[in-house]
C-alpha cells in the first residue's frame, strides 16, 4: 500500500465516503438491475444512490443497537466531532493522559483517549493495550453483567492504530504488568471508537520498534521490501526490521513510534536546556538571516539559488552576524536555527542542513573564558538530559543501546600536545601539528574517560 493509497482510506474510513466506482449494481436481483439498466442513467445512478445509502447504514451500525444488549450505549463507534452544540456543555469531560495513570489513581475512573496499540484474547476476555506518544498501558473487558459479549467482540475487532476513548476504573494487579510503561490496568466500563484506522497498515510499529541487533545488516535501501526478518542459529528469529525507505514513505506513522516520539523530545530538551543556560549566563538569543547576499565562510559548499533575479545563498553560519553583534555591545548572544552547507559527502559528520546552537561572547582577559562556559553547558545538558529526561532516554536505549554521557565538573582542559603524547602511548600514530581523525578523537575520549 502507497502513502496516497493509505490516506484516502483512512479518509474513506473516517468520513464514510464512497466513490462511484466502488458502488455497484452487483448484488441487486436480476430484474431490478435489468430494470435499471433499461431506465437509462437516472435510473441507474437512482439504483446507485440507494445502494450507497445502504451501505453506509450498515457502516453506521453496531452491536449496540441490539435491543437485548445489556452494554446498548456504552460501546461503538462515535459520530464525527464537528463542534456543534454548547460549548458549555461539550467541555465538561475530563481526560486524563496514559502517562499520568498510576497507582495513586486506583479505584478512580478516568477517561482516556489514545491509539489501540494491540489487542489479544477472544471470547469472554480480550486485553487491549493503548498507547499515546511512547507511554502504553493495558485494559482489561472482560463479559460480565454490564459487560456484554457483543461489547467485547466489537472491541476485539477495532483495527489497531485507531483512536479509541475508555471510561475505565484503574487497578492495582498482584502482578505487574509486563510490556507497558504503566503497571496498573483499566477496567474497561466504555469502549468508543473515535477515528478508525485501516484494517492494512505499511508497516506495524511494533516492528519499526524493535531492537535492530545486527546493525551491519541495517540499511537505507530496500526496495519494495517492506520488512525483513534476520534468522539467527536453529531459525530463531533475531530482529524485525522495517526499512528507512519504507518508514519515510510513511513518516506519519513512523513518528508514531515511541523511540521516535522519544528523540523528538530529547532533541526539544537539548534546546530548551541551552535556552535556560545561556540566559541564566547573560546571553542574548538573535534571529539572524538565512537567505544571504554571499557566502558566510568562504568555500565551495553553498546553496545557490535565485532571489527576485539576483543571486543568493543559504547561510552556511550565523557567525558574521554573532561578530557583529558583539560589536555592537551586545557581549553575549546565542542561536537556535538552521544552517545549510552543500556537503556532498555519505558521513555522520556532513549534514546539508542542521539545527546550529550557537554562542559568542567578548573575551576580557583569555580564550579560557569561552571554554569554561562551554565546559558548564556540556555538564548542564548531561546533568538535565539525566534528570528530566530519563523516561525518554530509556525507551531510546531499549532499541538503540548506548553507553550513559558522563561529564566531570569541572571539565578536563587538555593541551592538544598532551593529547598527543597519550595517543602516542596508547599505540596510536599522530603527528605533532596533524588534526586528529575520527578514529584518533575517539581513542583520545576514552584515554581521557579512564
Amino acid at each position: 500500500m502507497t502513502y496516497a493509497d493509505y490516506i484516502k482510506a483512512e479518509t474513506e474510513a473516517k468520513f464514510n465516503v464512497f466513490s462511484a466506482e466502488e458502488v455497484d449494481l452487483g448484488d441487486l436481483p436480476a430484474e431490478e438491475k435489468k430494470e435499471a439498466a433499461a431506465g437509462g442513467a437516472a435510473a441507474r445512478d437512482a439504483a446507485k444512490a440507494a445502494r450507497l445509502a445502504k451501505r453506509q447504514g450498515q457502516k453506521k451500525e453496531g452491536a449496540g443497537d441490539q435491543a437485548d444488549d445489556i452494554s446498548k450505549g456504552l460501546y461503538g463507534e462515535r459520530e464525527l466531532n464537528r463542534s456543534q452544540g454548547d460549548p458549555e456543555i461539550r467541555h465538561t469531560k475530563k481526560f486524563t493522559e496514559v502517562v499520568t495513570v498510576d497507582a495513586a489513581l486506583a479505584g478512580q475512573e478516568v477517561i482516556v483517549r489514545a491509539r489501540l496499540h494491540k489487542s489479544r484474547g477472544k471470547g469472554k476476555v480480550i486485553f487491549v493495550v493503548l498507547r499515546h506518544q511512547f507511554s502504553t498501558i493495558q485494559c482489561v473487558l472482560a463479559v460480565s453483567e454490564k459487560i456484554s459479549a457483543a461489547m467485547v467482540k466489537f472491541a476485539a475487532a477495532v483495527a489497531k492504530e485507531s483512536i479509541v476513548e475508555v471510561n475505565a476504573t484503574v487497578t492495582v494487579p498482584e502482578q505487574a504488568v509486563e510490556g507497558c510503561s504503566q503497571k496498573v490496568e483499566l477496567q474497561v466500563n466504555q469502549f468508543w471508537v473515535i477515528n478508525r484506522s485501516v484494517p492494512q497498515l505499511p508497516f506495524q510499529i511494533d516492528d519499526a520498534g524493535t531492537l535492530v541487533l545486527n546493525q551491519a545488516d541495517e540499511g537505507l535501501g530496500g526496495g519494495d521490501k517492506e520488512e525483513k526478518k534476520e534468522e539467527g542459529k536453529e531459525g530463531e528469529v533475531k530482529s524485525s526490521m522495517v526499512y528507512q525507505d519504507t518508514r519515510l514513505n510513511n513518516r506519519i506513522i513512523d513518528l508514531r513510534v515511541p523511540t521516535n516520539q522519544a528523540i523528538f523530545r530529547i532533541q526539544a530538551g537539548v534546546c530548551k536546556l541551552f535556552r535556560e543556560f545561556m540566559d541564566q549566563r547573560g546571553f542574548m538569543e538573535i534571529h539572524s538571516p538565512k537567505m544571504i547576499g554571499g557566502s558566510s565562510e568562504g568555500g565551495a559548499n553553498i546553496f545557490r539559488f535565485e532571489y527576485f533575479g539576483r543571486p543568493a545563498c543559504l547561510a552556511q553560519s550565523p557567525q558574521l552576524y554573532k561578530q557583529m553583534a558583539l560589536m555592537a555591545d551586545f557581549d553575549r548572544v546565542f542561536e537556535v536555527g538552521p544552517v545549510f552547507r552543500a556537503e556532498d559527502s555519505n558521513t555522520n559528520r556532513h549534514l546539508c542542513e542542521f539545527t546550529g546552537l550557537d554562542m559568542e561572547m567578548t573575551i576580557k582577559e583569555h580564550y579560557f573564558e569561552v571554554l569554561d562556559v562551554l565546559g558548564d553547558l556540556l555538564h548542564y545538558w548531561s546533568e538535565g538530559l539525566r534528570t528530566r529526561y530519563a523516561a525518554e532516554l530509556a525507551v531510546v536505549k531499549a532499541q538503540y543501546p548506548f553507553e550513559e554521557f558522563v561529564c566531570k565538573h569541572p571539565v578536563l582542559k587538555l593541551h592538544f600536545k598532551e593529547g598527543v603524547k597519550m595517543l602516542r602511548a596508547a599505540g596510536e600514530e599522530q603527528a605533532d601539528l596533524e588534526d586528529l581523525s575520527s578514529r584518533a578523537e575517539r581513542e583520545l575520549g576514552r584515554l581521557v574517560k579512564e
